[in-house]
């Protein structure tokens, strides 16, 4: 069953004019805009479990923030680690060890069975893959890195060079690593990279998250792994969307026995409560780490803030797996009920457990889906590098009768749409 939300606390007082005025000039123009049309005025306000609460009282389920949510918002036992840590010390000296940073260190290396012995802890995607490509060049001495066509891993300079997304890059003349985009369905990509020169890592997602939740092929990935291990590249598997149960799996790769040097790792990591990722990796890819542990900080790398969510966090997952594969056969099941219901707007759906797309016949339809989900007390996410797509993203905390609900609020906007005939 899942988890009972906390009660939610009184709202404090919200001030929605003032807030958009604020992020027009301090932030940005389009953030006040979408912002101020998904909420229809409203700002957000509370949130637990499943649901938000906004400023003039609405609810709406929250099935988007981005893969953060996975145990919903508030989840107990993660606040509750969080408050008794900030009792104690709440920050570190960085000079003296913090007990609460290595426990969580162990108990993510134990989380994943043990092959993979090393953390190194930030704060957010980004952090790790920018941590774990640095490792494998430092390793290897060599440059190139291969990512994946459609693939997304952060917009900072360095895990910008890795997204495939050519729009994130306009204006930026060169990213730091020297990366080829690999095309998917292509099982000897890696090799032909390989007889162009050295390689230092492959990356990717095994469930590409901004591409339409797209599962990427098992025995393509199999391959590829092999053919950059067995030519000294390092492979690593960003699991920043798609791990912790998210796909079903504490981690796709290493479900699938995937030979991968590092499984990356954040989003939910901090029970949606504190920023915190993670590489966790072999000794051989460490190394440069362990020879030099300065060659790589973060200044609030290892927080004890977010490290004391973690443990919470993972057995809060664990005890909610089983419930998260009923979540996921239902949200399947009424997506493909939909599709057969709406199949002239519809184009498809794909995914695996938790993380679900569905495609639209055109691209203004997603946006227009999107606001129409919002009003209606549904909160979605947009796909970056798919624009005729949004994505699906339940926590595990879900009832089954708040599923039925944002199935049929997706039904009713579906027809509504088609009513105004905007397809």
């Amino acid at each position: 069953m899942a988890a009972s939300p906390q009660s939610p606390p009184q709202i404090a007082t919200a001030q929605p004019g003032a807030t958009f005025d604020r992020l027009r000039r301090h932030l940005s123009r389009g953030v006040a805009l979408t912002a101020e049309s998904m909420g229809n005025g409203a700002v957000e306000a509370s949130a637990a479990g499943a649901s938000i609460t906004l400023s003039d009282r609405r609810t709406a389920l929250d099935f988007g923030s981005y893969s953060v949510a996975l145990l919903g918002h508030r989840h107990p036992g993660v606040v509750e680690a969080v408050h008794r840590q900030l009792a104690t010390m709440p920050t570190s000296t960085r000079a003296l060890a913090n007990p609460v940073t290595a426990e969580a260190a162990a108990t993510l290396v134990d989380y994943f069975g043990g092959a993979l012995p090393k953390v190194h802890f930030g704060l957010n995607g980004s952090d790790a893959v920018e941590a774990a490509v640095k490792l494998a060049r430092l390793a290897t001495g060599r440059d190139r890195v291969l990512a994946v066509r459609g693939g997304y891993h952060g917009t900072s300079l360095g895990a910008l060079a890795l997204t495939h997304h050519p729009g994130l890059r306009a204006g930026l003349r060169g990213c730091v690593s020297q990366t080829v985009h690999l095309d998917p369905f292509e099982p000897a990509a890696v090799m032909d990279e390989i007889a162009r020169g050295p390689v230092a890592a492959l990356v990717f997602e095994p469930v590409q998250g901004e591409n339409g939740a797209l599962p990427l092929p098992t025995d393509v990935l199999h391959r590829w792994a092999l053919d950059a291990r067995a030519h000294g590249a390092f492979v690593i598997a960003d699991e920043i969307q798609s791990g912790l149960r998210r796909c079903g799996e504490r981690s796709v790769a290493l479900a699938e026995g995937l030979p991968v040097d590092a499984v990356l790792t954040g989003g939910p990591l901090g029970g949606g409560v504190m920023p915190l990722s993670a590489v966790v990796c072999t000794e051989v890819l460490y190394r440069p780490l362990g020879a030099d542990p300065l060659l790589h900080t973060t200044t609030f790398g290892g927080h004890p803030l977010s490290c004391a969510a973690l443990p919470a966090a993972l057995d809060a997952i664990e005890g909610l797996a089983e419930h998260g594969r009923s979540l996921a056969d239902g949200l399947a099941n009424g997506l493909r009920g939909l599709h057969d219901l709406h199949p002239r707007m519809l184009s498809g759906f794909r995914g695996r457990g938790l993380l679900w797309s569905i495609g639209f016949t055109a691209p203004h339809m997603a946006g227009e889906v999107m606001v129409r989900l919002a009003d209606a007390g549904l909160l979605v996410s947009p796909c970056l590098s798919d624009p005729r797509s949004v994505r699906l993203l339940p926590p595990l905390t879900t009832t089954h009768a708040e599923l039925d609900q944002a199935l049929g609020v997706l039904d009713s906007a579906l027809t509504d749409v088609a009513r105004c005939g905007t397809f």
